[in-house]
């Protein structure tokens, strides 16, 4: 469309063609001929020869039907055939690397005239750059396997393994030596917490919470076990594969026996010579459909054992549906007598319990990370559709009830953004092992705040867009897929309710003893 010369004409013009068989409308200064389209309206052909429709500008009564999106679709794009006289199209989606201008769509350290001290001017470059990425190659991808179920296609993994995603997401750290990342955007020294914090952020933009999780979410929470205690055979034989997407890598801890109580496990290793023998199911794996290797948690003679075990003999996987699409390969593993090199031990033998505490504290941060985005997002949806939809000949945000919700979500997504800030900051100043013991509380306390909020956001999003929240396609399809989803957070890498238990009971371990009212 943009090579096109567009034909101009007065609104007067336009006026002419208001008749079946001859039916022009106006959307944002571009002139559409319906004449042919009009029997073939989803809607049915009277809607479009309404006196506010039929020769008109229909600006608004179009936007508060559909998305801006369906101008863009090809079918309709052809019905495009001038523009009006003097007037210029105000209604544009983002361009690639292009911050929204919706009062708080965006955070504050991306907001102009506002300021923070944990962002750099490094960090704005590295968001532009990584926003261009997740728009232009994740997002149309996002799209297309929301609706199919299938896993993400290896051309865009190739893609995202040529910029590093997969090795950023897992953090600052030896793995980023002398790589190239996001095209040189950033130093593998300089990078930082916020840098992956803003990774995460804006692929939870574009893409669904299912999406979040089949862009390869099990290699982010898998693979780090394998660096930090793999011995360096293993770690050269998985980790360059994986980061370079040749591979996959779930984290199978959870079972149907035991979720959040890691300690009632049943999978059973038992020793063998120079192998471990595995017997036992694991639930729940994300990614675990497709993944090649799977760290495990396992019980020992000696106790709580991870084992990175191989697909091969005795490892089969089922498919388990889930509220959201198949697309992040949810499944159930079998392990039957599966026999695993004892050089695969992560860890010492029977320490695996640190192994995968000190793990959580990093999934359940960027779980933190990827919800706050999606938040935000719903934010800006009901800021848009509550400024352009008329109830009673006004707009909705004429309502005190629907300001009220507007208030309380921002409220709640302003409060999530600056603990987490604050926490992520904390990441950047300690050491791995200063994370697991300082930050194991504060972190759980941030996620149960989080997931909550999410919730609650969802039931206000719900009330704001009315029936339309209730469709998987049109105007509130972001809506009705946020309030299916949300609830994940609140449950994958740790509950709630587990999670502010673990962050209180880790502060009553520091309760000073003389302290006294």
């Amino acid at each position: 469309m943009a090579n096109r010369i567009m034909k101009e004409f007065s609104i007067e013009e336009v006026a002419k063609h208001n008749t079946e068989g001859d039916l022009w409308i106006i959307i944002d200064s571009k002139v559409y001929d319906l004449s042919k389209f009009a029997n073939l309206h989803p809607g049915g052909a009277n809607v479009l020869f309404a006196d506010s429709v039929a020769g008109k500008d229909a600006t608004q009564v179009f936007f508060g039907l559909h998305r801006q999106e369906v101008l863009f679709k090809p079918q309709y794009t052809r019905l495009q055939i001038g523009k009006i006289q003097g007037q210029e199209e105000t209604i544009r989606p983002l361009a690639p690397g292009e911050l929204s201008q919706v009062p708080y769509a965006e955070p504050t350290w991306l907001s102009k005239g506002y300021y923070s001290p944990y962002y750099t001017e490094g960090h704005r470059k590295f968001q532009v750059a990584a926003r261009r990425f997740f728009m232009e190659v994740i997002q149309p991808e996002s799209v297309k396997c929301e609706e199919s179920g299938k896993r993400i296609s290896q051309e865009v993994v190739d893609q995202m393994s040529e910029a590093n995603i997969m090795a950023m997401r897992l953090g600052p750290g030896k793995h980023l030596k002398g790589r190239t990342l996001l095209g040189g955007v950033v130093k593998p020294e300089e990078f930082d917490y916020f840098h992956e914090g803003i990774i995460h952020a804006e692929l939870s933009r574009v893409s669904s919470r299912a999406v979040v999780d089949g862009l390869l979410a099990g290699l982010v929470i898998g693979v780090p076990p394998i660096l930090n205690y793999g011995t360096p055979e293993v770690i050269a034989k998985v980790v360059p594969d994986a980061l370079a997407g040749k591979k996959y890598v779930a984290l199978a801890i959870s079972e149907a026996f035991a979720g959040s109580d890691v300690g009632g496990l049943q999978t059973t290793a038992v020793r063998d010579g120079d192998y471990w023998v595995v017997t036992g199911t694991k639930k729940w794996i994300t990614n675990g459909t497709f993944a090649d290797y799977f760290t495990t948690g396992c019980k020992t003679e000696t106790g709580f054992t991870v084992l990175l075990i191989e697909r091969g003999p005795g490892v089969t996987t089922k498919q388990i549906k889930t509220g959201y699409s198949s697309v992040a390969g949810t499944a159930y593993v079998i392990f039957d007598k599966v026999r695993v090199p004892v050089s695969h031990t992560l860890g010492k033998v029977g320490n695996g319990m640190q192994v995968i505490l000190s793990n959580f504290n990093h999934e359940r941060w960027m779980v933190v990370a990827t919800s706050i985005s999606a938040q935000r997002l719903v934010v800006e949806e009901c800021l848009k559709w509550s400024n352009q939809r008329m109830v009673f000949g006004k707009p909705l945000t004429a309502q005190a009830v629907i300001r009220a919700k507007l208030a309380a979500m921002i409220s709640r997504v302003e409060a999530c953004q600056n603990w987490y800030e604050s926490v992520t900051y904390q990441m950047n100043q300690m050491s791995y092992n200063e994370m697991s013991s300082k930050l194991a509380g504060p972190i759980g306390l941030l996620k149960q705040f989080v997931s909550r909020t999410a919730r609650e956001t969802a039931e206000d999003a719900t009330q704001v867009f009315g029936g339309r929240a209730l469709t998987t396609t049109g105007m509130g399809k972001l809506i009705e897929n946020y309030h299916r989803t949300s609830g994940f957070d609140a449950i994958l890498a740790g509950a709630e309710d587990v999670l502010g238990d673990l962050g209180v009971r880790q502060a009553l371990k520091k309760m000073p003893r003389g302290a006294r009212l």
